[in-house]
């Protein structure tokens, strides 16, 4: 990729800058500034998609900058066991970092993003943004900013206040509620851009407004941002359909305004680049899709001896990765027919693996009891190295999600030839399509009804598929991956970002 520049006041040539805010990053590339080899603070897929767009445009040769917490612990640094020298060039904001850490003590001794006492949570926010609207954007001057999430739903109307272009990226249906006085009680003056905000009510004036009507932080990132998506397209038309319950009204409707004026887009996410079988450390092999076979086999044999299932290299192996949380995730829908699709087809040694945890992992764990089925279901607690393994063994991977913004393990699934059952809503709709062996074409199983039976009739397609003969299931699983290969990466997630930049910004940033 190649950057263009931009013609600047005085004849100088000066590229557009970019300004990404997050609460939450994984990883930084080299180069980008003083220890950026440091700064990794994830609660969730938001870190991984920061992460991932920062190095995509970096690597581009992109003006990017990105604006952080500095949480002091999860960085780990210690400021007091540095030198003098160190200490100097650690405080010092050097002309060529582009990383900008707002400062708190709120942040510094934290070991997680977010906090579970909810009324925590808002203030790290405000002091976020305190020192992003006041310290960082004069600092950094950016043509654009970019803003993730609830945490950042002040900074949009701050934007438009200075005339600077803002696309807001909503990553979770999350949001929290703060009044003006507190906002400025924490050094925001929100007087310079409280018309831009979203309340709980039509607001008559400042003053009336200031103590008695709080401001909606993700539906006033929506309102004030003058470009907002979604991580999947499909998660967008269902929320401004009405699909979800959960979903306020304010965010719905802004939603559809923003949508109708052609300012709202769906951009499915990727996963992270280590997700790769050909590369991946936590494998007992590494394959390719033409070694993918091979390969399968090998892993299949060490996670079913970790986890202590039936060693049998043949066994269909349908893996549960996400967090086991009846809202969402749909375990439920898995509890209630577990022991009947194990009992249906048991000539076949069908395998069950769930590697997560949540409040379901009790219900599993009594199942296995029940039925004797420790040979034939694995239930074991979330680790990223047993996940990996178990994602190259399995041959399946389960989503029966009630709803999904965009899901990273169907596609990761992809990736390592483990073809995905999911429930099809959402961003699992944008990147899960009917296997079609005759037509050579889809790489999943997706079931339209959201309820046991129609996991069931998913799970028993892909025992059909998985009965086919070896030529034919593996000649289509290496498509599959193959195709995921090109599709789901990050090089194609930055494109699509990019080209939104260009259009706020009526100019080119980087041309691939």
């Amino acid at each position: 990729m190649a950057v263009r520049s931009k013609q600047a006041a005085g004849g100088k040539v000066r590229k557009p800058r970019i300004l990404v805010v997050t609460p939450e990053i994984t990883y930084l590339p080299a180069g980008m500034g003083n220890m950026a080899n440091q700064m990794n603070a994830k609660a969730g897929g938001l870190a991984d998609v920061s992460a991932s767009l920062v190095a995509e445009l970096f690597a581009s040769g992109a003006d990017v900058h990105v604006a952080l917490p500095h949480y002091r612990r999860m960085f780990h640094v210690d400021s007091a066991r540095l030198i003098s020298d160190e200490l100097r060039v650690y405080k010092s904001r050097l002309p060529n970092s582009r990383i900008h850490l707002a400062e708190d003590r709120c942040f510094y001794y934290r070991d997680a993003v977010y906090s579970n006492y909810q009324n925590e949570n808002p203030r790290l926010a405000l002091a976020f943004q305190r020192e992003v609207i006041n310290n960082i954007i004069p600092t950094v001057a950016p043509d654009l900013i970019h803003c993730n999430d609830w945490m950042t739903g002040l900074i949009p109307a701050a934007a438009r206040r200075l005339g600077i272009p803002c696309l807001f990226t909503i990553h979770n249906i999350h949001t929290h509620h703060v009044r003006l006085s507190q906002a400025e009680d924490m050094g925001i003056d929100t007087a310079e851009f409280w018309p831009y905000l979203y309340y709980t009510r039509v607001p008559r004036n400042y003053e009336e407004t200031r103590d008695s009507n709080p401001v909606d932080m993700l539906s006033s990132g929506a309102f004030a941002a003058h470009f907002i998506n979604t991580v999947s397209p499909t998660f967008l038309e269902e929320l401004c359909r009405g699909w979800f319950d959960f979903v306020p009204a304010s965010l719905r409707q802004e939603l559809i305004n923003k949508r109708n004026s052609g300012c709202a887009v769906g951009i499915l996410n990727a996963p992270d680049a280590s997700y790769n079988p050909a590369t991946d450390p936590a494998l007992a092999r590494t394959y390719t899709p033409e070694t993918h076979a091979l390969g399968k086999r090998a892993n299949k044999a060490l996670f079913q001896k970790k986890v202590g299932l039936a060693a049998n290299p043949d066994a269909p192996i349908f893996l549960w990765p996400s967090r086991l949380d009846p809202i969402q995730k749909g375990p439920q829908l898995l509890t209630a027919i577990l022991h009947r699709m194990v009992a249906k087809h048991a000539k076949r040694g069908m395998q069950v693996a769930i590697v997560a945890n949540g409040v379901y992992q009790c219900h599993f764990r009594d199942i296995v009891r029940m039925h004797n089925l420790y040979d034939r279901v694995a239930v074991c607690d979330f680790n990223e190295d047993l996940s990996r393994l178990a994602m190259a063994a399995s041959d399946f991977v389960l989503m029966p999600s009630l709803f999904e913004p965009c899901g990273l393990p169907q596609m990761t699934g992809v990736l390592y030839g483990t073809l995905p059952v999911v429930h099809d809503t959402g961003g699992l709709h944008d990147t899960v399509s009917a296997l079609d062996v005759a037509a050579d074409h889809g790489n999943g199983f997706a079931f339209k009804i959201y309820d046991s039976a129609g996991l069931e009739w998913a799970m028993d397609e892909a025992m059909a598929f998985h009965a086919l003969p070896d030529k034919v299931r593996q000649s289509q699983t290496a498509r599959i991956m193959q195709e995921g290969l090109s599709r789901f990466n990050h090089a194609v997630c930055a494109k699509h970002y990019i080209d939104i930049y260009e259009q706020m910004l009526h100019r080119p940033l980087v041309q691939f």
